[in-house]
């Protein structure tokens, strides 16, 4: 069973726990390849086309450290 878990690292919150939404994962994986390949804007604006709340936008294309990490 996995388990959410939140640790102070260097100032920074890392994130560690199996992600249980398998779609919105590849919706947000593929969000933060757009921004790699393209830009951010672009990036943008198909995350909020697959209904991803902006604070997760937000996350995950200005704040890498703070992705959450889905190995195992």
């Amino acid at each position: 069973m996995s388990q959410d878990t939140s640790t102070l690292m260097s100032d920074e919150i890392a994130i560690a726990y199996q992600r249980r939404d398998d779609d919105m994962r590849d919706v947000v994986d593929l969000g933060i390849a757009l921004q790699q390949r393209s830009n951010t804007m672009t990036a943008v604006e198909y995350l909020r086309s697959q209904q991803v709340s902006n604070d997760v936008i937000q996350r995950v294309l200005t704040e890498p450290g703070r992705r959450r990490s889905w190995q195992f």
